[in-house]
C-alpha cells in the first residue's frame, strides 16, 4: 500500500453535530405539534385528555334513554335432537321488539313458533358441543325469526332455558 492510500484509509470521516442538532430539534417541534393538534381536536385521532370518573362528572352527565322496547314470551319448546340415544332439548326464549311493532310480532308468533320448530329440530348434538353454539343458535334463529315478522322489528333473542337431557 502507498502512503497516499495508507493515510486516506486512516483519517476518520468528522461527525456532523449540526446534522444531529438539528434532527432533535425537528423531533421536539414535531412531537409538540403532534400534541397540540390532537389535543385541539383538529385530528381525530387523539381527543381531549381523559379525565378520571369522579361523582361530580357522573353526576353532570345525563343518562342515555333507554331504547323504547317489549318483550314478547315465546312458548317453551321441547324437541328431540338428533342422536342415536333419545335426548331431547328445551329452549325458551323470549324475542326483544321494538315498541312500535309489539302488535305485529305477537300476531306472526304462530308462524315464528313454526320457524323455531323448524330450526331446533334439524340441530345435532355436535352442533351443541361448541362453546359458542348458543350464540350461533341465536344468531340463526334471529335472522329467520326477522324473514317471518320483517327487517327492524326485533331487536335479539333473549334465551330463557336452554337443557339438553
Amino acid at each position: 500500500m502507498t502512503d497516499a492510500t495508507a493515510e486516506q484509509a486512516e483519517v476518520p470521516e468528522k461527525s456532523g453535530k449540526k446534522g444531529m442538532i438539528v434532527g432533535a430539534i425537528l423531533a421536539i417541534a414535531g412531537a409538540a405539534g403532534g400534541y397540540f393538534l390532537t389535543t385541539t381536536g383538529l385530528l381525530p385521532i387523539g381527543g381531549k385528555p381523559v379525565v378520571q370518573n369522579t361523582e361530580e362528572t357522573e353526576k353532570s352527565r345525563p343518562a342515555k334513554a333507554l331504547p323504547k322496547v317489549g318483550f314478547v314470551d315465546l312458548t317453551p319448546v321441547v324437541v328431540s335432537v338428533n342422536t342415536s340415544d333419545s335426548r331431547h332439548l328445551k329452549f325458551h326464549a323470549q324475542l326483544e321488539v321494538n315498541a312500535p311493532y309489539m302488535a305485529d310480532v305477537e300476531k306472526m308468533k304462530p308462524r315464528i313458533m313454526d320457524v323455531l320448530n323448524g330450526y331446533l329440530r334439524a340441530i345435532e348434538v355436535s352442533d351443541l358441543e361448541d362453546s359458542l353454539a348458543l350464540m350461533r343458535i341465536r344468531g340463526h334463529l334471529l335472522r329467520r325469526i326477522e324473514i317471518v315478522v320483517g327487517e327492524g322489528r326485533v331487536r335479539d333473542v333473549l334465551v330463557m332455558e336452554f337443557v339438553l337431557n
